[in-house]
């Protein structure tokens, strides 16, 4: 954690800080910059641990746009704060008097309320927005396709641990056989797009590393006809005659994926990917637990393939992304490498990339090109396509959304996206 290794604090002046470190994580701490929260000490220093951790805080303090000023069980509401700090010194004002954040119980609702005027914004995938954004003055950041900016990637990840998925070149065969074409189109209808096969997002801070030669070298592409070519190579072959491989040892090979119930995209989407692998001899079924468990089972290990994308959101380095996908292995996995992948060579690659400065990119490049062959040599993960950083809008009540055209901000109220520009898009908007 940033306790271990931020020494010191020095205060220059009432606008300047001089941090002081035992060792220099440049890479983690920009990233600190922007996703830690503060808070004043004189009212959390003397709170024990119990306090901290069950206390409800009824009382909070804050310095943000807006404070928390009511709850119910379906919504959380918020006041502008009258006394922010950007509005004296930046010369910037959020226009809505307050932020109300309704619970919607499933897509399909909030696809009805945003239709009706009943939400404003919604960040949720909804489904056909393609074909009813036209009749509903419904806004996205796109005109057209692809609707949506792109916000994280979506892997496939492959337990490790459990056979066959232990085996790297059953895993590339899998990246062979799943069409993200196919899912693209029918389930997510073009508002997103396809992964590159790294899983690199979109933006510059993230393709400045993208090795061209790497990918080219040991990437991959859907390829049936490669996946089932790899398959019988590395032994896995039909020997009952039931159309499904057997694995080298003879075992059945009899897989799940899993993604919560309820989150209908994902469904459909390994719905799509069980059939791709069939299709190839692999025999896989799409399962769909409640959240509860399916996050128990990832977290857990307790799974063979699951959908996720927690830790794959935008950043101003790649090296969160990576953090993400080869974090440190321990019993309960909540915080990414939810296939227990264990490579003692890249999570030194990916201390060394951490240590490496910030502005020094040659450098920072060597490195995360021996990542990237790695990780294209191994597959301990499939990226599959971009999650859309979901966003429709309703200009019922407020117009100058953001969008392609501008204003050029965030249009997204997921939890780390406001200080990564969301709260600007409060302040462009215009009320009707």
């Amino acid at each position: 954690t940033l306790w271990k290794w931020l020494s010191s604090i020095e205060k220059v002046d009432d606008y300047t800080l001089i941090f002081h470190f035992t060792e220099p994580l440049y890479h983690e701490w920009v990233t600190n910059l922007y996703q830690i929260p503060i808070i004043p000490e004189h009212l959390w220093k003397d709170r024990s641990k119990e306090a901290i951790l069950t206390g409800a805080n009824e009382n909070p303090i804050g310095t943000g746009a807006y404070l928390a000023e009511t709850y119910d069980q379906d919504r959380m509401v918020y006041l502008k704060n009258a006394t922010w700090w950007a509005t004296e010194l930046l010369g910037i004002e959020p226009t809505p008097k307050r932020i109300v954040y309704l619970r919607a119980m499933s897509n399909n609702v909030a696809l009805g309320m945003i239709i009706k005027g009943e939400l404003d914004i919604s960040n949720f995938f909804l489904p056909g927005i393609p074909t009813i954004k036209k009749f509903y003055g419904i806004h996205t950041w796109f005109d057209d396709v692809p609707y949506m900016l792109s916000d994280n990637t979506a892997f496939l990840f492959l337990n490790t641990t459990k056979k066959p998925m232990d085996d790297p070149e059953f895993r590339k065969a899998v990246a062979f056989a799943i069409n993200s074409e196919e899912i693209v189109e029918k389930v997510f209808e073009n508002q997103v797009l396809p992964s590159n096969p790294l899983g690199f997002l979109p933006i510059d801070a993230w393709m400045k590393y993208y090795d061209e030669d790497v990918v080219t070298k040991y990437g991959f592409e859907f390829n049936p006809d490669i996946a089932k070519s790899m398959l019988k190579d590395a032994g896995y072959v039909d020997k009952d005659g039931d159309g499904f491989v057997e694995a080298p040892d003879g075992s059945k090979v009899e897989l799940s994926i899993i993604v919560p119930f309820g989150w209908t995209d994902w469904m459909e989407s390994i719905k799509i990917i069980a059939s791709n692998l069939k299709a190839v001899g692999i025999n896989a079924l799409a399962e769909f637990p409640d959240f509860g468990r399916y996050q128990d089972e990832l977290y857990g290990g307790n799974f063979d393939m699951a959908i996720n994308n927690f830790g794959s959101y935008l950043s101003v380095t790649v090296w969160t992304f990576y953090h993400w996908l080869f974090f440190p292995i321990s019993d309960y996995q909540a915080n990414g490498n939810f296939g227990r992948y264990d490579n003692p060579e890249v999570f030194k690659l990916l201390d060394e990339f951490n240590r490496t400065p910030f502005d020094n990119v040659e450098a920072g490049k060597e490195i995360v090109s021996k990542i990237e062959e790695i990780f294209l040599k191994d597959m301990p993960a499939i990226p599959l396509w971009y999650n859309g950083m979901w966003f429709q809008a309703s200009e019922a009540a407020w117009t100058n959304w953001p969008s392609e055209h501008g204003p050029f901000h965030y249009p997204c109220t997921w939890g780390g996206r406001w200080q990564l520009g969301g709260l600007m898009m409060l302040t462009d908007l215009q009320s009707k």
